[in-house]
């Protein structure tokens, strides 16, 4: 869909890209299409795709698997097609928010969901966090993100863009870049470039099968309380989540565990922080752990 062919589909509706819902509508075929053939999708799949926007996606999407569902939170665009009737019958358009729906209703019998989407950059780190919360109901995700987002998901330890998101995503699944994609492909055009990346959730990377088992929701506490401040020591980090009654049992399980109270969380790989997880859930087992000291 040409740059004027858009604008004049979204003037006839009488709508306009919705800025709260970060709407950039891709406007070149050949984007759209590169990105279908790097999803690398099989005749027989069923996707799931966020954000149908005007179709630029859903058609080549629709042309390259068995039957796509497509999520789109906006009433003005769930009218046009509906209006229109210019979608693939083997679209089913749903009128729904992602970070709300029912994920598990969308699978198929025995099926994990495979994901494609230009997602409104609005709604990215939620998107992202839900992702992780439902690993083990996704085959993988290929997702267009602002790239400075991309490239924090693929962050390593120590430097400025290694975060929460870094070592959460790492911990249940791999992410890969695919394509750079520049703002003219968009309209209206973002002031930031973009990037497709992959997230394969299954079969589960060699990297976190080598971890074993870990309690992963105490992990996600750990994470997001250290790097909620990151400023703060791991020690003092830590403390915030009210895990332990008193610092001196929490710094006792970092030394323990081989690290230094002192350190920053920023300095830590998923390996230390599983590490971490495994010292402090033995602690917390511990009899002697928040045992209060008798008054004289």
């Amino acid at each position: 869909m040409a740059p004027l062919h858009t604008k004049q589909t979204l003037r006839h509706q009488g709508l306009a890209p919705h800025k709260k819902l970060g709407q950039n509508f891709l406007i070149h075929a050949r984007t759209p299409e590169r990105i279908v053939e790097l999803a690398g999708l099989s005749p027989d799949d069923q996707v799931v795709e966020v954000g149908v926007g005007l179709g630029a996606l859903t058609r080549p999407l629709a042309a390259a698997v068995r039957s796509v569902i497509g999520l789109e939170a906006d009433s003005g665009i769930i009218r046009l097609h509906q209006e229109q009737q210019d979608l693939p019958a083997n679209v089913r358009l749903l009128h729904a928010d992602v970070l709300k729906v029912d994920l598990a209703a969308l699978a198929e019998p025995g099926q994990r969901l495979k994901i494609v989407a230009n997602l409104p950059y609005s709604i990215s780190s939620p998107f992202l966090f839900r992702l992780i919360e439902h690993a083990d109901l996704i085959d993988y995700a290929v997702i267009m993100l602002q790239k400075e987002v991309a490239l924090r998901l693929m962050a390593q330890p120590g430097s400025k863009e290694y975060g929460a998101p870094s070592i959460l995503l790492a911990a249940c699944a791999e992410v890969r870049p695919l394509l750079a994609v520049d703002p003219a492909e968009f309209h209206p055009r973002p002031k930031v470039d973009s990037l497709v990346i992959r997230i394969g959730f299954h079969p589960l990377p060699e990297r976190v099968q080598a971890l074993g088992q870990f309690d992963r929701a105490l992990l996600t506490t750990i994470v997001h309380a250290v790097f909620g401040q990151r400023r703060k020591t791991l020690l003092n980090g830590l403390a915030s989540t009210g895990l332990f009654l008193d610092k001196t049992t929490l710094s006792r399980c970092l030394v323990e565990a081989g690290y230094s109270p002192q350190l920053r969380g920023e300095t830590l790989a998923l390996e230390d922080f599983v590490r971490l997880t495994r010292s402090l859930v033995k602690a917390k087992r511990s009899p002697t752990t928040n045992k209060q000291p008798t008054p004289p």
